[in-house]
């Protein structure tokens, strides 16, 4: 993901989803992977419990090259054949071959992400519940207070702030029951080994996917290197909250125009040439969050498009576009919580 400088990130990032889906977590999860599966393979007795142990011991005190990790990136596309080979050199001899035995790359790094999903799933589940919560608050304070409807950005017909903030609460709860009902088609391993059917695995395939699968908390799943629909169904998802939260701050930018003064937004933006200015900044920064993530989805959606048995275009594609994604509609959650505080009905 390429990172926003830290000024932009202040205004339209996510610190915690960022920290989520850092390289940092990534290797610790992929490490976490590679543990599990050593655990898995010698479950079945394809490697010995020695075996398993030495890897475990070794993943415990391990601490990548993180230059060397970089130039293997560059130079192999991914990640792990450089760190599986930093990785091997702290195994004893007799037992090195037995770390990422039967896998690819990609097993790993898919498998990993969807451990990096599930915590990003988290995040935006709280945050959603707590913003339905406000809004639910905000009507239950509010709702009788008579509201001028707008159509087509002209004066309709008097309607209820009750009214609006059910407008905003609806969708809002579609997405947090459309993100609850999606763990289990999204959150599963991968494992197909190099050309993903299984077959480096010497029959054991199924039973270590199943292992591996239980020891990491994940869904069972065939392989799906090339069958990308349940990531590019979550990043559509991702920038539906973001469009959801859009709307709710295109709304309210409007509100708070001088010349309607339905809304009031305590510690509103300065600006630098007009003190009298009280700017709907988060408010702004919501519509352009949620215009943002939509074009993000157009490109991640391009990511299906996988040639054969895998393409590294299409990965890396998908690299660049969802955990941008996912740092966006944390964003735009984080930004309407902030905001909805800021409200005062006018």
């Amino acid at each position: 993901m390429a990172a926003m400088t830290p000024l932009l990130s202040a205004l339209a990032g996510d610190a915690e989803i960022e920290t989520l889906l850092c390289d940092e977590a990534q290797i610790a999860t992929v490490l976490a992977v590679e543990r599990a599966l050593a655990e898995a393979c010698a479950d079945t007795g394809w490697i010995t419990a020695a075996d398993a142990e030495a890897v475990g011991k070794a993943i415990e005190g391990f601490v990548p090259d993180k230059e060397e990790l970089a130039a293997g990136m560059a130079r192999d596309g991914v990640v792990v054949p450089a760190l599986v080979k930093q990785l091997r050199t702290t195994i004893p001899e007799p037992h090195r071959m037995a770390l990422h035995k039967g896998a690819t790359s990609q097993d790993i790094l898919d498998t990993a992400l969807m451990l990096q999903l599930a915590r990003v799933m988290d995040v935006l589940e709280a945050r959603l519940t707590a913003l339905l919560s406000r809004l639910d608050a905000l009507a239950e304070a509010e709702g009788g207070r008579k509201l001028m409807a707008h159509t087509r950005m002209q004066q309709a017909l008097e309607t209820t702030w009750g009214a609006k903030i059910a407008s905003w609460s609806e969708p809002l709860q579609r997405q947090l029951r459309a993100l609850e009902a999606m763990r289990r088609s999204l959150l599963v391993v991968q494992l197909g080994g190099p050309v993903g059917d299984r077959g480096s695995f010497d029959g054991h395939g199924d039973a270590i996917a199943a292992g591996l699968a239980r020891r990491l908390d994940l869904g069972l799943a065939a392989p799906w290197h090339a069958t990308r629909d349940p990531i590019i169904a979550f990043g559509n998802r991702l920038a539906l909250v973001s469009g959801v939260t859009g709307k709710i701050g295109a709304d309210v930018t409007l509100l708070a125009q001088n010349e309607v003064g339905a809304v009031r937004l305590e510690g509103g933006g300065g600006s630098s040439a007009m003190a009298h200015k009280s700017n709907p900044v988060r408010a702004e920064v919501l519509v352009a969050l949620a215009r943002f993530n939509a074009g993000l989805a157009g490109t991640l959606n391009q990511a299906m498009v996988h040639e054969y048995e895998r393409s590294g275009a299409a990965w890396t594609l998908e690299w660049l576009t969802l955990p941008q994604m996912a740092v966006t509609a944390g964003a735009s959650l984080r930004l309407s919580l902030e905001l909805v505080e800021q409200m005062r009905l006018g």
